[in-house]
């Protein structure tokens, strides 16, 4: 359902890529054919890729006036997103990846959203998809309890308030009262960002109206990466805004330290020690055959594979996250995001 005349507010559309040729047109697609009436524009900040994301990006200027792009030669997403803002000149700004696409109706009723909660930004879900069986099996486990824990915008629930969102749907003087994302979190921008929003006395909502299918990384060693980063930089979240940590982001960690022990124990001291460590191979497999429900027998194989991988990469992340980090973010100065026009 289209929002009325009256509630199509203009609004801005900002994607932060670097190697996203697989997926940029596509991604790009899914917003120009919006279901929304009001004025858009699209902000495209590229990084140096190394593939074809730049000439993509150019044929999509070219093909529409509504695309523009703007150079982020550290390729680091939150600098991205502040060139991005910075660029754009709308007051409603919404946030996509590279490899996110937008449900058709995305735009017009996250701005409805926003009218009718008040909200400083609202969100969805991160509909996790595949294109091959591992992919699938990344997906299922991403959008699991036992992969993610009770985090909304990974498994669904009901409309609320929420710590934070995926992307996100703004008000522009809600990004511009922050300064903008910290660009020291190469990781956790949104979460931080969301933090500082909500101690402000801003609204942050979550609705399961709003979706965004996403892709899975292509490997495990891909996914690994991402999960540590993860673990990384949500530590430096917590060492930087005290008491940001809950239980479920200390969950990894501790399995982790768990399952190390019990194969410690186990190969040092006593065969006994193996039961954690078996344990949670168990709990991992037993939670996939839900979480696999519908797919090929060999995505379905995998899954505990993308289980443990998250888990295990994100929880190692969380330990080893050097407290330099947070020193040198905490040190740093927030920089100032204003209009193009201002």
């Amino acid at each position: 359902m289209n929002a009325t005349p009256a509630a199509t507010p203009p609004v801005s559309v900002i994607m932060p890529v670097l190697n996203e040729e697989r997926h940029l047109r596509n991604s790009v697609r899914h917003i120009l054919e919006q279901e929304y009436d009001g004025e858009m524009e699209v902000v495209i900040a590229l990084g140096p890729s190394t593939d074809r994301t730049d000439e993509i990006a150019a044929e999509l200027v070219s093909e529409d006036p509504r695309v523009h792009t703007v150079p982020n030669p550290t390729g680091r997403t939150p600098a991205a997103l502040n060139a991005a803002i910075k660029a754009s000149r709308h007051p409603i700004v919404v946030r996509v990846d590279g490899h996110g696409m937008l449900s058709a109706n995305y735009i017009a009723t996250a701005v409805r959203l926003l009218e009718e909660t008040g909200a400083q930004n609202v969100g969805g879900i991160m509909h996790a998809e595949g294109e091959n069986d591992w992919e699938h099996a990344v997906a299922a486990a991403m959008t699991s309890k036992v992969g993610v824990g009770n985090a909304s915008f990974h498994t669904g629930g009901e409309a609320g308030p929420a710590e934070t969102v995926y992307l996100g749907v703004f008000r522009r003087e809600a990004l511009e009262q922050q300064g903008g994302y910290n660009e020291e979190f190469i990781r956790a921008q949104d979460w931080e960002l969301n933090f500082r929003i909500r101690e402000a006395g801003g609204l942050i909502w979550f609705s399961p109206e709003l979706k965004v299918q996403y892709r899975p990384r292509p490997s495990v060693k891909a996914l690994a990466k991402q999960y540590k980063d993860y673990g990384r930089w949500r530590h430096v979240v917590a060492r930087y805004h005290q008491g940001s940590i809950n239980l479920r982001y200390l969950a990894p960690p501790t399995a982790l330290c768990a399952v190390a022990a019990g194969i410690v124990v186990g190969a040092a001291l006593t065969p006994l020690g193996f039961v954690v460590p078996a344990g949670y191979l168990a709990g991992i497999t037993a939670g996939s055959v839900p979480a696999g429900k519908g797919l090929p027998l060999k995505a379905r194989l995998q899954i505990p594979v993308a289980l443990a991988t998250m888990h295990m990469s994100w929880g190692y992340g969380f330990l080893t996250s050097p407290r330099a980090l947070a020193k040198k973010v905490i040190a740093s100065r927030r920089p100032a995001v204003r209009t193009a026009s201002a």
